[in-house]
Protein backbone atom coordinates (compact mmCIF):
# COMPACT_ATOMS: atom_id res chain seq x y z
CA UNK A 1 0.00 0.00 0.00
CA UNK A 2 2.51 2.31 0.85
CA UNK A 3 4.54 1.66 -2.30
CA UNK A 4 1.19 2.14 -4.70
CA UNK A 5 0.92 5.68 -2.77
CA UNK A 6 4.88 5.95 -3.23
CA UNK A 7 4.63 5.69 -7.02
CA UNK A 8 1.10 7.92 -7.35
CA UNK A 9 3.03 10.39 -5.04
CA UNK A 10 6.22 10.65 -7.52
CA UNK A 11 3.94 10.67 -10.55
CA UNK A 12 1.92 13.75 -9.56
CA UNK A 13 5.25 15.56 -8.26
CA UNK A 14 6.69 14.47 -12.30
CA UNK A 15 3.21 15.62 -13.93
CA UNK A 16 3.39 18.94 -11.46
CA UNK A 17 7.25 20.01 -12.71
CA UNK A 18 6.38 19.10 -16.23
CA UNK A 19 3.40 21.64 -16.39
CA UNK A 20 6.01 24.32 -14.46
CA UNK A 21 8.66 23.73 -16.95
CA UNK A 22 5.78 23.64 -20.11
CA UNK A 23 4.68 27.31 -18.18
CA UNK A 24 7.96 28.57 -18.02
CA UNK A 25 8.98 27.48 -21.68
CA UNK A 26 5.76 28.81 -22.99
CA UNK A 27 6.57 32.43 -21.18
CA UNK A 28 9.98 32.47 -22.19
CA UNK A 29 8.74 32.71 -26.02
CA UNK A 30 6.31 35.49 -24.85
CA UNK A 31 8.96 37.53 -23.59
CA UNK A 32 11.23 37.18 -26.56
CA UNK A 33 8.48 38.37 -28.86
CA UNK A 34 8.22 41.46 -26.18
CA UNK A 35 11.59 41.79 -25.71
CA UNK A 36 11.70 44.53 -28.64
CA UNK A 37 9.69 46.75 -27.50
CA UNK A 38 8.17 48.40 -23.71
CA UNK A 39 4.79 49.89 -23.45
CA UNK A 40 4.80 52.12 -26.14
CA UNK A 41 8.67 52.68 -26.40
CA UNK A 42 11.07 50.78 -28.44
CA UNK A 43 13.96 49.72 -27.15
CA UNK A 44 15.98 49.64 -30.64
CA UNK A 45 17.12 53.22 -31.20
CA UNK A 46 16.63 52.77 -34.98
CA UNK A 47 12.95 52.11 -34.41
CA UNK A 48 12.73 54.88 -31.65
CA UNK A 49 14.62 57.26 -34.18
CA UNK A 50 14.03 55.97 -37.64
CA UNK A 51 15.32 57.60 -41.24
CA UNK A 52 12.40 58.71 -43.19
CA UNK A 53 12.28 60.00 -46.91
CA UNK A 54 10.18 62.73 -47.72
CA UNK A 55 10.64 65.72 -49.38
CA UNK A 56 12.82 68.70 -47.91
CA UNK A 57 13.73 72.18 -48.89
CA UNK A 58 17.32 72.97 -49.74
CA UNK A 59 18.54 76.91 -49.53
CA UNK A 60 21.66 78.52 -50.11
CA UNK A 61 21.63 82.23 -49.47
CA UNK A 62 23.52 84.88 -51.33
CA UNK A 63 24.94 87.64 -49.24
CA UNK A 64 24.68 91.28 -51.50
CA UNK A 65 25.93 94.31 -49.98
CA UNK A 66 24.64 98.32 -49.92
CA UNK A 67 26.67 99.45 -52.91
CA UNK A 68 27.98 96.59 -54.56
CA UNK A 69 25.99 94.71 -57.57
CA UNK A 70 26.88 91.64 -58.77
CA UNK A 71 28.37 88.29 -57.63
CA UNK A 72 31.72 87.17 -56.03
CA UNK A 73 33.55 84.22 -57.64
CA UNK A 74 32.72 81.90 -54.87
CA UNK A 75 29.11 82.80 -55.36
CA UNK A 76 28.95 82.30 -58.45
CA UNK A 77 30.48 79.15 -57.69
CA UNK A 78 27.76 78.65 -55.84
CA UNK A 79 24.74 78.89 -58.08
CA UNK A 80 26.82 76.68 -60.73
CA UNK A 81 27.00 74.18 -58.03
CA UNK A 82 23.39 74.40 -57.02
CA UNK A 83 21.99 74.58 -60.56
CA UNK A 84 23.85 71.20 -61.66
CA UNK A 85 22.71 69.78 -58.55
CA UNK A 86 18.50 70.65 -59.02
CA UNK A 87 19.21 69.22 -62.55
CA UNK A 88 19.75 65.79 -60.63
CA UNK A 89 17.59 65.82 -57.55
CA UNK A 90 15.47 68.58 -57.65
CA UNK A 91 11.86 67.56 -57.38
CA UNK A 92 9.92 71.64 -57.81
CA UNK A 93 10.80 74.90 -59.24
CA UNK A 94 13.84 77.08 -57.58
CA UNK A 95 11.88 80.06 -56.21
CA UNK A 96 14.17 83.06 -55.91
CA UNK A 97 13.28 85.60 -53.23
CA UNK A 98 14.90 88.59 -53.84
CA UNK A 99 14.53 91.69 -51.10
CA UNK A 100 13.17 95.11 -51.28
CA UNK A 101 12.38 98.17 -49.27
CA UNK A 102 15.96 97.09 -47.61
CA UNK A 103 19.40 99.18 -48.32
CA UNK A 104 20.91 96.98 -50.63
CA UNK A 105 17.51 96.39 -52.18
CA UNK A 106 19.10 97.77 -55.35
CA UNK A 107 22.09 96.13 -55.00
CA UNK A 108 20.57 92.68 -54.58
CA UNK A 109 18.39 93.11 -58.34
CA UNK A 110 21.70 93.55 -59.85
CA UNK A 111 22.95 90.68 -58.13
CA UNK A 112 19.95 88.71 -59.12
CA UNK A 113 19.37 89.36 -62.86
CA UNK A 114 23.12 87.48 -62.78
CA UNK A 115 22.24 84.65 -60.33
CA UNK A 116 19.24 84.29 -63.34
CA UNK A 117 21.90 84.32 -66.26
CA UNK A 118 24.38 81.85 -64.88
CA UNK A 119 21.04 79.45 -63.87
CA UNK A 120 19.73 79.67 -67.37
CA UNK A 121 22.97 78.93 -69.03
CA UNK A 122 23.58 75.99 -66.04
CA UNK A 123 20.15 74.08 -68.29
CA UNK A 124 17.64 75.50 -65.93
CA UNK A 125 14.28 76.84 -67.60
CA UNK A 126 12.68 79.58 -66.96
CA UNK A 127 9.50 78.38 -65.53
CA UNK A 128 12.29 76.29 -63.22
CA UNK A 129 12.47 79.55 -61.71
CA UNK A 130 10.20 81.90 -59.68
CA UNK A 131 10.96 85.18 -58.32
CA UNK A 132 9.63 86.12 -55.31
CA UNK A 133 9.85 89.18 -53.32
CA UNK A 134 10.30 89.84 -49.57
CA UNK A 135 11.41 92.25 -46.64
CA UNK A 136 12.50 91.14 -43.63
CA UNK A 137 10.59 91.30 -40.61
CA UNK A 138 13.74 92.50 -38.58
CA UNK A 139 15.24 95.25 -40.06
CA UNK A 140 18.46 94.18 -37.83
CA UNK A 141 18.69 90.89 -40.17
CA UNK A 142 20.53 91.10 -43.28
CA UNK A 143 18.40 90.71 -45.97
CA UNK A 144 20.09 88.19 -48.71
CA UNK A 145 18.87 86.39 -51.95
CA UNK A 146 17.77 82.96 -50.66
CA UNK A 147 17.41 80.20 -53.96
CA UNK A 148 15.16 77.27 -52.47
CA UNK A 149 14.15 74.09 -54.12
CA UNK A 150 12.56 71.10 -52.78
CA UNK A 151 14.22 67.52 -53.01
CA UNK A 152 13.91 64.21 -52.27
CA UNK A 153 15.81 63.28 -48.94
CA UNK A 154 16.52 61.41 -45.81
CA UNK A 155 15.39 63.27 -42.47
CA UNK A 156 15.90 61.84 -38.12
CA UNK A 157 14.87 63.46 -35.29
CA UNK A 158 14.52 65.69 -33.73
CA UNK A 159 17.47 65.26 -31.24
CA UNK A 160 17.58 66.56 -27.81
CA UNK A 161 14.08 65.19 -26.53
CA UNK A 162 14.32 63.94 -22.69
CA UNK A 163 10.79 62.78 -21.63
CA UNK A 164 12.84 60.94 -19.06
CA UNK A 165 15.20 61.63 -16.49
CA UNK A 166 18.84 60.00 -16.57
CA UNK A 167 18.93 59.47 -13.05
CA UNK A 168 16.83 57.06 -10.67
CA UNK A 169 14.00 59.16 -9.71
CA UNK A 170 10.08 59.04 -9.73
CA UNK A 171 9.48 60.03 -12.98
CA UNK A 172 12.18 57.41 -14.20
CA UNK A 173 10.32 54.38 -13.03
CA UNK A 174 12.44 51.99 -15.67
CA UNK A 175 15.73 53.61 -14.64
CA UNK A 176 17.16 49.85 -13.22
CA UNK A 177 15.49 47.83 -16.17
CA UNK A 178 19.31 48.71 -17.80
CA UNK A 179 17.61 49.93 -20.67
CA UNK A 180 19.11 52.87 -23.29
CA UNK A 181 17.95 56.04 -22.09
CA UNK A 182 14.86 57.80 -25.21
CA UNK A 183 17.94 60.16 -27.00
CA UNK A 184 20.32 57.68 -27.13
CA UNK A 185 21.59 56.94 -30.91
CA UNK A 186 19.84 59.76 -32.30
CA UNK A 187 22.26 61.75 -33.42
CA UNK A 188 24.40 58.80 -35.52
CA UNK A 189 20.51 58.12 -37.04
CA UNK A 190 20.70 62.29 -37.76
CA UNK A 191 24.37 62.12 -39.29
CA UNK A 192 23.96 58.77 -41.22
CA UNK A 193 20.71 60.62 -43.22
CA UNK A 194 23.02 63.59 -43.56
CA UNK A 195 25.21 61.94 -45.57
CA UNK A 196 23.16 59.54 -47.50
CA UNK A 197 24.07 60.73 -51.29
CA UNK A 198 20.46 59.31 -52.57
CA UNK A 199 17.85 58.56 -50.45
CA UNK A 200 16.08 55.69 -52.40
CA UNK A 201 19.71 54.10 -51.46
CA UNK A 202 17.82 52.77 -48.04
CA UNK A 203 14.81 51.24 -50.00
CA UNK A 204 16.24 49.87 -52.88
CA UNK A 205 19.65 48.80 -54.19
CA UNK A 206 20.73 50.58 -57.56
CA UNK A 207 21.09 48.77 -60.52
CA UNK A 208 24.18 46.89 -62.14
CA UNK A 209 26.22 48.95 -64.40
CA UNK A 210 27.06 46.47 -67.44
CA UNK A 211 30.78 44.77 -67.37
CA UNK A 212 34.16 46.01 -68.87
CA UNK A 213 33.70 43.25 -71.47
CA UNK A 214 37.95 43.48 -72.25
CA UNK A 215 39.05 43.06 -69.16
CA UNK A 216 36.67 40.00 -68.55
CA UNK A 217 37.61 38.39 -71.71
CA UNK A 218 41.57 38.59 -70.87
CA UNK A 219 41.15 37.32 -67.44
CA UNK A 220 38.94 34.34 -69.37
CA UNK A 221 42.01 33.71 -71.23
CA UNK A 222 44.02 33.82 -68.43
CA UNK A 223 42.13 31.35 -66.59
CA UNK A 224 41.72 29.05 -69.68
CA UNK A 225 45.39 29.04 -70.36
CA UNK A 226 46.20 28.18 -66.80
CA UNK A 227 48.41 31.35 -66.17
CA UNK A 228 47.77 33.83 -62.97
CA UNK A 229 44.75 36.00 -63.56
CA UNK A 230 46.02 38.43 -61.05
CA UNK A 231 46.83 42.16 -62.62
CA UNK A 232 50.75 42.89 -61.99
CA UNK A 233 51.30 46.75 -61.69
CA UNK A 234 55.26 47.99 -63.68
CA UNK A 235 55.54 50.36 -60.85
CA UNK A 236 54.25 48.45 -58.11
CA UNK A 237 57.48 47.91 -56.71
CA UNK A 238 58.76 51.50 -57.20
CA UNK A 239 55.97 52.14 -54.04
CA UNK A 240 57.28 49.67 -51.54
CA UNK A 241 59.43 50.62 -48.61
CA UNK A 242 61.89 47.84 -48.65
CA UNK A 243 62.84 44.76 -50.26
CA UNK A 244 61.60 42.61 -47.00
CA UNK A 245 60.24 39.21 -48.08
CA UNK A 246 61.94 38.72 -51.74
Amino acid sequence: MTSANSAKRYRSVRIATLAVGLAAGLGACTHTSQEGTTASIPNDYRQRHPIAIQEADRTVNIFVGNTRGGLSASQRADVIGLASVWLREGTGAIVAEVPVNTRNARAAGDSFREVRSLLTSAGVPPRGIIVRQYQPDDPRLFATIRLTYPRIAAVAGPCGLWPEDLGPSIHNKGYFDNKSYWNFGCASQRNLAAMIDNPSDLVQPRPETPPYTARRTAAFEKYRKGTSTATTYSEADKAKLSDTGK
